[in-house]
């Protein structure tokens, strides 16, 4: 298995500007373990991680036709710019052959996108990834920071900051890599993401892609029932905070303090890095998210509505919505109907809606339940496993 990540806060400084990397010189290994490849070096040039920008802009009507297309793109080289791409890590099986990055006869290989919520990161789906690629070794798996999340925080944006232009953005990294996702998957925000990529990109599809909206409605939002921590509020006391802090404790005793439960108040401080590069016990910390644009992003989760495009499915497009057993206020008796519904429709015009429950889980399900969850997603993954 091997991973490749794109990321490097100091060479994305060093990458603005003119400056081509060509594929041509690129030179790989891969081997059986679990590693950090760059795919692309040369001897000028020698990292573990690099962070690559977009070949070319693009305007907000744009369409992006070869994120879900299958068409077969041309492997040149990438330029970057003065805007870098998001964040990104690509786990890949121990049978995916990096040659067909470089060769057209060689066929590409499958790969799947998973996406994070709000307030998380790529890293969320890091062991699950890895689990998946061992498990279906043909398979590759893209996992994303967001905009205004994990490593893609240090990428200045511009807004809004939407699920629409999330979705753009990935839809761009998508291209710019020039890979064919078979497979979108989205926890929570991310869910509505996957479900706003389809809806954005060129149709009729050339080939089916399968949608899995992990605990999310495509509609109205209800979170922060049943004795849960409210997102909004989660953020609002955030924004409070200063943006450097003397310890991890003492956010987590702060947001106790105000109410949060504990499990929340650990993984937010998973979002806390020091400062310092060498991680000295004596090293301040600050947060690795832009806050203010996720304060958007949610509102825009809260308000963006996509059940017109669930109940429309183009042909070729199968979506899935998984609903975790004790999440329970998340979903509304009418949104249920509307899926089952959906079902049908979506059935007798060449297009694909379903339903699943994740017993045992809460709203975290693949931490949760990964047991579970493996078995739900894995028949997505079994037509090309080894």
């Amino acid at each position: 298995m091997s991973a490749i990540s794109n990321f490097n806060p100091v060479l994305c400084g060093l990458l603005r500007g003119e400056i081509a990397v060509h594929n041509a010189e690129s030179r790989l290994a891969f081997g059986s373990d679990s590693r950090i490849l760059t795919p692309f070096q040369n001897n000028a040039l020698r990292v573990s991680r690099l962070a690559l920008c977009p070949a070319s802009r693009a305007t907000k009507d744009q369409r992006i036709r070869m994120a879900l297309v299958d068409e077969k793109p041309a492997y040149g080289r990438a330029v970057a710019e003065r805007s870098c791409s998001l964040a990104y890590e690509l786990v890949q099986g121990s049978l995916v052959n990096w040659a067909s990055a470089m060769d057209k006869s060689v066929p590409d290989p499958p790969t799947a996108v998973l996406l994070h919520g709000i307030l998380g990161c790529r890293k969320n789906w890091g062991s699950f990834a890895r689990r998946l690629a061992k498990e279906f070794p043909m398979w590759q798996f893209l996992l994303v920071d967001l905009q205004c999340h994990g490593d893609s925080a240090t990428i200045k944006k511009m807004g809004p900051h939407t699920v629409a232009s999330t979705a753009f953005d990935v839809l761009k990294l998508v291209a710019q890599l020039r890979i064919t996702p078979r497979v979108l998957i989205g926890h929570s925000f991310g869910g509505k993401v996957v479900l706003s990529m389809v809806e954005q990109a060129a149709k009729p599809l050339a080939r089916p892609v399968r949608v899995w909206v992990l605990d999310a409605t495509p509609g109205k939002v209800r979170a922060g029932g049943d004795g849960e921590d409210h997102p909004a509020e989660l953020i609002q006391f955030l924004r409070k905070l200063p943006e450097e802090v003397s310890s991890k404790q003492e956010v987590v005793n702060a947001l106790l303090r105000e109410g949060f439960s504990k499990d929340v108040a650990q993984w937010v401080v998973t979002n806390l890095r020091p400062n310092d590069a060498l991680g000295s016990p004596l090293s301040r910390f600050s947060w690795v998210f832009n806050l203010d644009g996720i304060a958007e992003m949610y509102q825009s989760y809260e308000e963006t509505n996509l059940w017109k495009f669930v109940e429309n499915l183009p042909q070729g497009v199968h979506v899935n919505f998984l609903k975790a057993e004790r999440s329970l206020h998340r979903w509304a008796l009418e949104d249920l109907k509307r899926i089952h519904a959906a079902e049908d429709l979506a059935a007798e015009e060449g297009g694909g809606v379903e339903m699943h429950v994740l017993e045992d889980a809460g709203h975290w399900v693949h931490t949760d339940n990964p047991d579970g969850l493996f078995r739900i997603l894995a028949p997505s993954f079994e037509g090309l496993k080894a």
